[in-house]
């Protein structure tokens, strides 16, 4: 669906982030390198969450209804962080966060109708200073448990007093019934103390045909509701 990029990034200084952790004779100096970098972080998705804004603006205007119900936002704390690049055996430096996280940022912007989320991604990619990673269409290649949402990472520049840095952020595009599914989801698998058995997650995987059903429901009386207007 879209086309892919390479990116670089500007270089970090090597910070070992375990410093953070224990206790340092520079430990100040590196938790301010590590706020730093989680400041552009936050640069980035104030960023984003404007492009999407205008992006749900000019669609109001043109189809006389806001294509976009909500955005929220979240940044990746540091222990998640510090799992991740475990995983990957990966030392916990910056430059191992930079070069190799790619959802420290993170959007969710909930839609709709499923055409919107199509609609809303097309017209983000369109525009020449936001770059495409990689795309994961889980809307029409869902899972296997049943979720479903059009991810995206991106490049898009944040620009400073002096400088311009190149920043990723994960984009989660979904619908209303997706969003619901999604979050009910995980309040029941990872709830505490609870055994989530086969049976339980069947009956997961049969609510997403559920929620699948009422998108294209949804949709098909917006197409309706088009033609009558």
């Amino acid at each position: 669906m879209f086309q892919e990029s390479n990116y670089s990034e500007r270089p970090t200084a090597a910070v070992d982030l375990e410093a953070l952790l224990t206790d340092d004779n520079n430990l100040e100096s590196k938790f301010q390198s590590y706020q730093k970098l989680m400041a552009y972080y936050r640069c980035a998705i104030m960023e984003m969450t404007t492009k999407f804004n205008v992006l749900n603006e000019e669609f109001s205007l043109r189809y006389d209804r806001n294509p976009i119900n909500s955005i929220k936002s979240r940044l990746k704390h540091i222990s998640s962080i510090r799992d991740k690049l475990e995983k990957k055996n990966l030392p916990f430096t910056l430059n191992a966060v930079e070069d190799n996280i790619c959802d420290v940022a993170g959007i969710r912007v909930v839609c709709s109708f499923t055409d919107y989320v199509y609609m809303l991604a097309n017209a983000l990619m369109k525009q020449d200073d936001v770059a495409l990673v990689s795309c994961k269409d889980y809307i029409a290649n869902p899972k296997p448990n049943g979720y479903r949402s059009l991810h995206l990472i991106v490049t898009l520049p944040i620009f400073l007093a002096h400088e311009k840095r190149i920043m990723k952020v994960e984009i989660q595009l979904r619908t209303i019934a997706m969003d619901c599914w999604a979050s009910l989801e995980h309040q029941l698998r990872y709830k505490k103390k609870v055994i989530f058995t086969q049976e339980m997650a069947d009956e997961l995987q049969k609510c997403a045909c559920l929620s699948s059903e009422l998108d294209m429901r949804m949709d098909a009386l917006r197409k309706c509701v088009q033609l009558d207007s």
